[in-house]
């Protein structure tokens, strides 16, 4: 357990750092709890999530970071591989393929990426799954950028 504090730390200070350097996240660590951590990610540019602010849960096992924290969506998101009502990440290296080079950061840039590069073939949303791989990107768009605009924006007024 001293271990995996020391990492935290180390990686909060580098958060601390890096602040100005990665703008589109956003890494806050629990001030009572090294263990929680909650990130702001901004949607990626030219997919349906663009403008939006999504807000993530990190909890992270005592055991970090030879095991992988777990992270979800605290804001609602319409992706074929985030569960819509838990928030719940199906991404390889949150499990099989996580390695103790990973940091909370380069998880967030993972994030960002798999909402750039959605897998509907390994959906937890089937709906939005369903609808990529039949083929009807239009149909997930128009879906993924109206559940932005009513979870992920600023309310305008």
């Amino acid at each position: 357990m001293q271990a995996s504090r020391a990492r935290l730390f180390k990686e909060y200070k580098e958060v601390q750092r890096e602040k100005v350097a990665d703008p589109d996240i956003q890494l806050v660590c629990d001030d009572s709890n090294i263990f929680k951590w909650t990130a702001l990610i901004k949607g990626p540019s030219e997919t349906p999530y663009e403008g939006g602010v999504f807000q993530l849960a990190f909890s992270v096992p005592e055991q970090y970071p030879l095991q992988p924290p777990q992270v979800r969506f605290l804001t609602k998101i319409f992706h074929p591989n985030v569960h819509f009502k838990t928030g719940e990440i199906c991404l390889d290296i949150l499990k099989n393929a996580w390695s103790p080079a990973w940091t909370l950061q380069s998880v967030c840039r993972a994030i960002i990426a798999l909402m750039a590069h959605p897998e509907p073939d390994s959906p937890l949303n089937c709906d939005s799954g369903n609808l990529l791989r039949s083929g009807d990107v239009r149909g997930f768009h128009s879906m993924a950028k109206m559940y932005t605009r009513l979870a992920a924006m600023p309310k305008k007024g």
